[in-house]
């Protein structure tokens, strides 16, 4: 047996070392079909409403030191390094794919979800964990741990498995995945730095009494309010950047993007507020920026950036998690995951959400909705590493959770939407994406719509439409064909059309074709 160390991970091989050129070409060819599989599975996986990570968490426990890979990880410094930057980038992607309208149309339910939410569910979870037996520093810390859901798996899961929901109800939902992080990450870190504070003072008993609560109360609104200033300021100054800065090649801009929400973050944690919720105000300021250049490439990449930080994420828990440290609270572990999904996150959402226009069905569906992802896995490494008491348990407590909470409200989103009737008719999206990327603003858009037969332009020919001046069709996708517009050509029930228009005639082209499809 050989064991190599690389940065703190510890591999251990059979017969050769990953320093030897023929065992790093098998290891990196096993993971490249491993985690292909994995992708490969994610429609199937989607269309069950399961996350498709959870695929890369069961990848990393077959690669771990006691399944197949043997690969020895326990470094929590670098969990939590590796996690800080993968979050960063998960919530700079879920900044730039919430727009202010939708923040203005929901911006107090999904905020009171995103704070007092966070709050109760994280109550309820400890309380039912000292009910099972763990120790109240065991129960805080899992309770704030496991308090907020995931913008990346919510966003998979409804966009992903083509779930259309009533605008309000899926807004409100994206928008809490997307803000609540920064609550379940501030109450995890001052639980940690009180309970290191306490330690040989009699614990939570004997030292907790000294704690000066209204402050700690006041970090959290102060740090997200340093934080949504730092991130607005670190965005305007970078949509700034972004408008009049030429840069050699469209593959530097995700670059800069990149760099300032990284900035963001390091900026507001050192004017102690809360940098990951200013990294989602920068990344929201840079997202509704219509001068955003390459906007809709920028947009995939970081789409694609956010998918590999989750992915990472999912098989470092993988790598992390030893089975056989799993069983002693292995019914601890599910009766609190089962407890989190079908009692404390309902009633967090129910006392919530009261008096913002919500009936009972989408009171309802919003409690079910609650998937658990990225966050809590490295936020279960914090404990770890300050080297609080119980902290190992209460990891191997967190994977059960994450688990269950993903798998119960994953099975149950899209029957459920239906037996509540939140759902609406889903627009179908064209086989073909067509658009227009430029490193300046341009006076134009071309944006897709869905020929329905109620509308006054299908059967018509492009020349009999009443175009505003400057607007046409460009091209029209039947099925799998793509037919060249001419005023000849006439539009049929279930074509997409790419109609090019300048912005003021917006309100003219969607009276004439609707609502934009969504590609």
């Amino acid at each position: 047996m050989r064991t190599a160390s690389v940065t703190g991970i510890s591999y251990t091989l059979a017969q050769s070392s990953l320093t030897e050129p023929g065992a790093t070409a098998i290891w990196l060819a096993v993971i490249g079909v491993l985690v292909g599989s994995c992708v490969l599975l994610s429609r199937f996986s989607e269309r069950l409403g399961l996350p498709v990570v959870l695929l890369f968490l069961v990848l990393g426990m077959l690669g771990g030191s006691e399944g197949l890979g043997r690969i020895v990880f326990e470094d929590y410094g670098l969990a939590v390094r590796i996690g800080t930057i993968a979050l960063v980038l998960i919530l700079l992607d879920g900044g730039l794919n919430t727009s202010i309208s939708a923040v203005r149309q929901v911006f107090w339910p999904a905020t009171s979800l995103a704070t007092l939410g966070v709050f109760l569910t994280a109550a309820a979870v400890a309380g039912f964990g000292r009910l099972l037996g763990l120790t109240w520093t065991e129960a805080l810390l899992l309770g704030a741990v496991v308090s907020s859901t995931d913008a990346a798996a919510v966003f998979a899961v409804l966009r992903g498995g083509r779930i259309s929901l009533k605008q309000k109800l899926s807004r409100t939902l994206e928008l809490e995945s997307c803000v609540n992080d920064p609550m379940a990450i501030i109450l995890t870190v001052a639980l940690v730095e009180i309970f290191q504070s306490t330690a040989g003072t009699g614990g939570v008993a004997g030292g907790m009494g000294g704690v000066n609560w209204w402050k700690v109360a006041g970090q959290v609104p102060a740090q997200l309010i340093i934080g949504t200033l730092v991130g607005v300021t670190v965005g305007t100054i970078g949509h700034w950047l972004l408008s009049r800065v030429r840069l050699t090649t469209s593959g530097l801009y995700p670059a800069l993007t990149i760099s300032l929400a990284f900035v963001s973050f390091g900026a507001a944690t050192l004017a102690w507020g809360s940098g990951f919720m200013a990294v989602f105000a920068t990344g929201m300021v840079l997202g509704n920026s219509r001068r955003l250049p390459f906007g809709n490439s920028l947009g995939r990449v970081h789409d694609a950036v956010a998918w590999l930080s989750q992915i990472g994420m999912f098989l470092m828990l993988g790598l992390l998690v030893f089975p056989s440290r799993l069983v002693p609270v292995a019914w601890t572990g599910l009766t609190l995951g089962v407890f989190l999904a079908l009692v404390a996150r309902p009633v967090a959402v129910w006392l919530c959400t009261r008096g913002f226009g919500f009936d009972w069905r989408e009171t309802t569906y919003l409690s079910v909705v609650g998937l658990r992802g990225a966050v809590p896995v490295i936020l279960a490494t914090f404990p770890v590493l300050a080297g609080v008491e119980g902290a190992d348990r209460v990891f191997n407590l967190v994977f059960f959770i994450v688990v269950v909470s993903s798998v119960m409200p994953g099975l149950l989103i899209r029957p459920l939407a239906g037996w509540l009737r939140v759902n609406v008719p889903d627009r179908p999206t064209p086989e073909t994406v067509l658009e227009i990327n430029a490193a300046h603003r341009l006076d134009g858009n071309l944006v897709a719509f869905h020929i329905d037969r109620t509308l006054a332009v299908c059967g018509a020919e492009l020349r009999q439409i009443d175009f505003p001046a400057g607007a046409a069709v460009a091209l029209l996708v039947r099925g799998r064909e793509v037919i060249a517009a001419k005023g000849t050509t006439r539009l049929q029930p279930g074509d997409h059309v790419y109609v090019f228009f300048r912005e003021a005639d917006r309100p003219l082209v969607e009276l004439l074709f609707g609502a934009p499809t969504r590609s």
